[in-house]
């Protein structure tokens, strides 16, 4: 593998933390939880320490919602729940998973499921000359394999970090997982950073 960039999805606290607004991505007391940020923390660490890029990805929205177009349920679900308003606190990234001031991290904020649509990403990874993906986040069948399908057929080429990915429900989790391995290699954290038990 060359130089991959990261794609950190939505790792904030509403999608994240126990206390967070969305459950789509982890029940409020999944033991699952720990695993995934376990992951995700280790994931940036090894990429930090190898130069590669991270692009932290996150959902908001204007506190009113008017730039929230509410045509799907989980997008409706968003609005009822009164999640990631920009500037609050369920908007913000989880305490242990914030981006750095560095050249080598971003952030992008969308308004839809997948990351692209509407957002600087593809002309940031163009301009990174990116050509692989390691792709992390919450939820495995919402954000993450959106944004997978996406940048597949955009030429990436994506391998989706599976125990840096999670749903509320496992078998969602690996449901997608399987539909993603079609067009995605599938790996894990440990293997993809080449750390050995």
């Amino acid at each position: 593998m060359g130089r991959p960039t990261v794609l950190a999805l939505h790792y904030q606290n509403d999608v994240l933390h126990p206390d967070g607004r969305i459950r789509v991505g982890l029940a409020a007391d999944d033991p699952a939880r720990t695993t995934v940020l376990d992951a995700a923390m280790r994931l940036q660490h090894g990429a930090r320490a190898r130069g590669w890029p991270i692009i932290h990805v996150r959902v908001a929205y204007r506190p009113d919602y008017a730039d929230l177009v509410q045509n799907a349920p989980i997008l409706r679900a968003v609005a009822a729940s009164g999640a990631v308003r920009e500037g609050t606190w369920g908007a913000q990234f989880h305490d242990a998973l914030q981006p750095l001031a560095s050249a080598t991290e971003f952030v992008v904020t969308h308004t839809r499921i997948n990351a692209f649509y509407g957002t600087p990403l593809d002309t940031l990874l163009r301009q990174l000359d990116a050509r692989q993906l390691l792709v992390a986040g919450v939820a495995t069948h919402s954000v993450v394999e959106s944004t997978v399908r996406h940048a597949v057929d955009c030429g990436f080429e994506v391998t989706v970090l599976a125990d840096a990915c999670a749903a509320a429900n496992p078998e969602t989790h690996r449901a997608a997982l399987q539909s993603m391995s079609l067009i995605a290699t599938l790996s894990d954290v440990a293997s993809t950073l080449g750390d050995r038990p």
